[in-house]
């Protein structure tokens, strides 16, 4: 299995998710689940984990957003709470769950890319 002179960077291939290594195979196997073996290059993704940053920045990132989202509305158009019920909490399920696999695509694919020197990749 051949591999590429020049590997794709990371944040490219992870929002794609794609490989990390050849960046055409595809990174995950369902909608979170990343593959055991990229079927282009044949790389053991096993070893590459995300751990729990994807989860942490998207709760920073999605947190302040909706913070300052719902501070404006409620300083602007003072609406009932039901309403900033309605708005949030549709909002912040929906970006997390399209936030959530391009970021976990990233982690892993700068987990590869400093993890590269280690002989046992």
């Amino acid at each position: 299995m051949g591999r590429l002179s020049t590997p794709p960077s990371p944040t490219s291939a992870g929002l794609a998710g794609r490989c990390p290594r050849c960046g055409r195979g595809p990174l995950f196997q369902g909608f979170l689940s990343v593959r055991d073996r990229c079927p282009v290059c044949g790389l053991d993704l096993s070893r590459h984990d995300s751990g729990d940053g994807p989860a942490v920045f998207v709760i920073l990132i999605l947190g302040a957003l909706v913070v300052g989202l719902a501070l404006w509305v409620e300083l602007r158009w003072q609406p009932p709470l039901w309403v900033h019920a309605a708005l949030w909490t549709p909002f912040t399920i929906g970006t997390a769950l399209l936030m959530l696999r391009p970021l976990k695509g990233v982690m892993v694919a700068l987990n590869y890319r400093h993890r590269m020197a280690d002989p046992n990749c």
